[in-house]
C-alpha cells in the first residue's frame, strides 16, 4: 500500500462475491435510519393533533416546517463532510444528534411524566411541546446531515475497476430505502394503536416513537462496528462552495463594471475570468440552466408531501374496515411505496416502449409535464372524496347557536313543541336529528303549560322527559360536539331502571349510574364491544354491540330492563353522531395518480438534471433538487396559515389549481430549453486548454520581461546614486 493511498485512507477491502464487506453495513445502517425517520415521521401529524391537541392547521403547518428542515440540511452536511470532517466522521455524529432526537421524542410523548392527578391529561403541556420541538430540530439536522453523505461514502468503498458492482450496490441501496419506508409505515401506526400508560391507558406513541429510535440507534451502531473496513476519504473539498464563490465574484465583478462605457460580455458568469478558468464557468452555466428550470418545481412537492399531512388527517374522518383487518388513518401512506414498486418497471418496460412505438417524442421535461398533472389531478380526486365525507359529517353548531333532541321516559307517547318544531315521541325513544335553536326556547309537552329553556352557544345538549307522580319534568344533559377522536366511538348509557347499575367495556368503566341519570361518556374502539352490566345484588349480563369508526351512541336502559341472558334486547340506542361512512379505499385512486406523477416526475427529474450537468456538478444538481422539496413544504405551510377557506375540499381544488398554473409555466420552459451534451462542452473546452495556456504563458512571458527590465534600470539607477554618495563620502 502506497504512501498517497495511506494517506487518503484507502485500505485493501474484506471482499464477498467481488463485494467490499463495508457495503453491507452501511446498506443495513441506510435500512435502519429509513425505517427510523419514516416510522417516526408517519405517526407525527396525528401526534400532533391528538397528542398535543392542535388543530388540523396547525399540525400541517409544524409537521411541513420539520419535513422542510430536513431538506435543508443535506446542504450543511454535504458541506461539513467534504471540507472538513470527512463522510465517516460526519455520519457518526449526526446519527449521535439523530438518534439523541429520536429518543427525546420518544420521552416527549409519555403522557404520565407530567401526568401528577393521574386523569390521563399531562398537566404541563408546555414540557411536552418543548421537548416535542427539541426533539425534531435534532432529527431534521441529523437525517438531512447524513443524507447527502451515506450513499456517496458507499461509493467510496468500490475501486475504480468495480463499475459493475458500485452500480449494483446503488440499486441494493436504494432498494432498502424503500424497504425501510415501507415496513415502517406499516408497522409504526400499528404499535401507535396499541394502548399502554403507567396510570392510563391510551395511545401509545411512546411505543410508535420508540421503536423508530432503537432502530436508530442500532443503525449507528452497526454502522461504527464497521469502521475497520471502511475506505475513509480525506475531505478535499466541497463543489457547492466553489460553485457559490464563483458565482459571487460574476456577480461582485458585474457590479464594479457596471459603467456603461465598459464593453459588455456574452453572459453574466463571463465576468468570473478574471479569477476562475472557462471550464469552471462553462460548468456553472450549464448547472444554472437546469436549476433555472428548478423553479417551477416545489409546487409539486408542495402536492407530494401532503400524503403524511392533510391525506392522512382526512382518513381519520373515514372508514377504515377492510374485512379481514382494520386500516389506521396513518397506514394509508404505505400505499405510496407499495405502488412505487409497481409503477416504476410497469412505466419503464411497457408505458415509455409504448409511447416510443407510437413514435411519440416523450422528452424527459414532457414527462415532467405530464408527472405534475398527474398530482393536480390526484388532488381533484381528493377534493371529491372530502366533498362525500363533508356530506356524511353532523352538521355541529356554530358559536352563536344551540342545538337539542330529546328522549321519551315516559311509558307512553308524548307530543312535544319544542319552540318551532313539533313532533311525537315513543315511548323509550328519541328524535333521529338534533334541532337547532337561538339561546331560549318554550318547550311543552303534551297539555302541559310550557317551560322556557335555556342552553349553552356552541352546544349540543340531549333533554331527557321523565314524569314522576304524574308530574312530567326534563333534565339537561351536554352531548359531544366533535367526532370522537381517533377513531373512537364516544358512547355513555342512561339508566331509566329502578336502581344502581353499573357498566364496564374491557377495563373501562362508566361507574355506578344511579337511577333516572346520565353516565359519562367512554371511547370505545371500532370492532365489536361487550358491556357488563351488573347491580348491587351481584347480577349482571353482558350487552354485546358492532361499531365503526367515529360515531357517538347514548344507550337507553328502560324501566323494563331485566339482566337476563338477552338484556340487550331490551336496551334502545340513539344515535348522536353516526359512523364514518365513506371507506378509505376511496383515497387510493388519489394515491395512485400521486405516485404515477412521482414515478414520472420524480424520477425523470433527476435523471435529466444528471444528463445535462457536467460530471463534477452532480452534487449541486442534487442540493438543488432537495432544496426545491424544502421549498414546497414551506409553500404547504404558508398556505395552511394564510388560506382562510372555510372547506378542505376548496384548499385542495386551490392547490391543484396552483400547480396546473406553475404547470403550463413550466411547459413553456420546457419548449424553449435546448437539450446540451455537458461531455462534449467540456471536451472542446479541452482540447481549447493549451491554446489558452499558450496565450497566457506568453502574457507572462511578456510581463516577466518588462518587470525584468524595469528591475534591472531601478539597479542601474540604484548603483548609480550609491557611487556618487561614495565618492562624496570619500571626498
Amino acid at each position: 500500500m502506497g504512501d498517497k493511498e495511506k494517506k487518503m485512507g484507502k485500505r485493501k477491502s474484506v471482499t464477498i462475491f467481488g463485494y467490499p464487506l463495508s457495503i453491507f453495513f452501511i446498506v443495513v445502517n441506510e435500512f435502519c435510519e429509513r425505517f427510523s425517520y419514516y416510522g417516526m415521521r408517519a405517526v407525527l401529524v396525528l401526534y400532533f393533533k391528538y397528542f398535543l391537541k392542535w388543530d388540523d392547521d396547525f399540525s400541517t403547518t409544524i409537521y411541513h416546517t420539520f419535513v422542510a428542515l430536513c431538506y435543508l440540511t443535506p446542504i450543511l452536511g454535504a458541506i461539513i463532510a467534504d471540507s472538513w470532517l470527512g463522510k465517516f466522521k460526519t455520519i457518526v455524529y449526526l446519527s449521535i444528534v439523530y438518534a439523541v432526537g429520536q429518543v427525546i421524542m420518544a420521552v416527549s410523548a409519555i403522557h404520565d411524566i407530567t401526568d401528577g392527578n393521574k386523569d390521563g391529561t399531562p398537566d404541563n403541556m408546555t414540557l411536552h411541546v418543548a421537548l416535542s420541538m427539541v426533539g425534531l430540530l435534532l432529527i431534521a439536522l441529523g437525517t438531512g446531515g447524513i443524507k447527502p453523505c451515506v450513499a456517496a461514502f458507499g461509493g467510496d468503498q468500490f475501486n475504480e475497476d468495480q463499475d459493475k458492482q458500485r452500480s449494483t450496490f446503488f440499486s441494493i441501496f436504494y432498494l432498502s430505502i424503500n424497504a425501510g419506508s415501507l415496513l415502517s409505515t406499516v408497522i409504526t401506526p400499528i404499535l401507535r394503536a396499541q394502548k399502554c400508560g403507567i396510570h392510563t391507558q391510551q395511545q401509545c406513541y411512546p411505543l410508535a416513537f420508540g421503536v423508530p429510535a432503537a432502530l436508530m440507534v442500532v443503525s449507528l451502531v452497526i454502522f461504527i462496528v464497521g469502521s475497520g473496513m471502511y475506505n475513509k476519504t480525506a475531505p478535499t473539498g466541497n463543489i457547492m462552495v466553489k460553485v457559490f464563490k464563483c458565482i459571487s465574484f460574476a456577480i461582485k465583478n458585474r457590479y464594479r463594471n457596471r459603467s456603461s462605457k465598459i464593453p459588455k460580455r456574452e453572459h453574466w458568469m463571463d465576468w468570473a475570468e478574471e479569477k476562475y478558468d472557462k471550464l469552471l464557468i462553462a460548468q456553472v452555466k450549464m448547472v444554472l440552466k437546469v436549476l433555472f428550470l428548478y423553479i417551477p418545481l416545489p409546487m409539486f412537492w408542495a402536492l407530494f408531501d401532503q400524503q403524511g399531512s392533510r391525506w392522512t388527517l382526512q382518513a381519520t374522518t373515514m372508514d377504515g374496515n377492510f374485512g379481514l383487518m382494520v386500516i389506521q388513518p396513518d397506514q394509508m401512506q404505505t400505499v405510496n411505496p407499495i405502488l412505487i414498486l409497481i409503477m416504476v418497471p410497469v412505466v419503464d418496460f411497457i408505458i415509455y416502449p409504448l409511447i416510443s412505438k407510437c413514435k411519440l417524442n416523450f422528452t424527459p421535461l414532457r414527462r415532467m409535464t405530464v408527472g405534475m398533472f398527474l398530482a393536480a389531478l390526484a388532488f381533484v380526486a381528493a377534493a371529491l372524496v372530502q366533498l362525500q365525507i363533508d356530506a356524511s359529517l353532523p352538521d355541529f353548531p356554530s358559536s352563536t347557536e344551540q342545538q337539542a333532541k330529546f328522549i321519551n321516559m315516559v311509558d307512553r307517547p308524548i307530543d312535544i313543541t319544542a319552540g318551532n318544531y313539533t313532533f311525537q315521541l315513543e315511548a323509550f325513544q328519541s328524535n333521529e336529528d338534533y334541532y337547532t335553536y337561538g339561546r331560549q326556547f318554550e318547550l311543552k309537552i303534551d297539555t302541559g303549560s310550557p317551560v322556557l329553556i335555556s342552553l349553552p352557544d356552541g352546544t349540543r345538549n340531549t333533554l331527557v322527559i321523565l314524569e314522576e307522580a304524574g308530574r312530567i319534568r326534563n333534565i339537561k344533559f351536554g352531548d359531544v360536539v366533535a367526532k370522537p377522536e381517533e377513531g373512537a366511538n364516544a358512547i355513555r348509557f342512561f339508566n331509566g331502571f329502578g336502581m344502581v347499575l353499573n357498566i364496564t367495556v374491557g377495563e373501562e368503566g362508566f361507574g355506578n349510574i344511579i337511577s333516572k341519570n346520565m353516565s359519562t361518556y367512554v371511547d370505545v374502539p371500532q370492532g365489536t364491544a361487550e358491556f357488563l352490566i351488573k347491580n348491587a345484588a351481584g347480577n349482571q349480563c353482558v350487552f354485546s354491540r358492532e361499531f365503526g369508526f367515529g360515531s357517538s351512541y347514548t344507550f337507553i336502559i328502560p324501566p323494563t330492563f331485566t339482566l337476563e341472558e338477552n338484556c340487550g334486547q331490551h336496551i334502545k340506542e340513539v344515535e348522536d353522531i353516526k359512523a364514518n361512512s365513506i371507506h378509505m379505499a376511496w383515497q387510493i385512486p388519489q394515491y395512485f395518480l400521486m405516485t404515477s406523477g412521482e414515478v414520472v416526475f420524480s424520477v425523470t427529474g433527476l435523471e435529466f438534471s444528471y444528463s445535462q450537468a457536467p460530471s463534477n456538478m452532480k452534487a449541486v444538481l442534487q442540493a438543488g433538487w432537495l432544496l426545491t422539496v424544502a421549498v414546497g413544504n414551506i409553500i404547504v405551510l404558508i398556505v395552511a396559515e394564510a388560506a382562510t377557506l372555510p372547506d378542505q375540499w376548496a384548499e385542495y381544488i386551490l392547490f391543484a389549481a396552483l400547480l396546473v398554473l406553475v404547470c403550463i409555466i413550466f411547459a413553456i420552459m420546457a419548449y424553449f430549453y435546448t437539450y446540451i451534451d455537458p461531455a462534449k462542452i467540456e471536451g472542446n473546452f479541452a482540447n481549447l486548454e493549451p491554446e489558452d495556456e499558450k496565450k497566457k504563458n506568453l502574457e507572462v512571458a511578456k510581463k516577466d520581461m518588462v518587470e525584468n527590465h524595469n528591475e534591472k534600470r531601478r539597479k542601474s539607477s540604484n548603483s548609480s546614486s550609491d557611487e556618487e554618495e561614495t565618492s562624496q563620502t570619500n571626498f
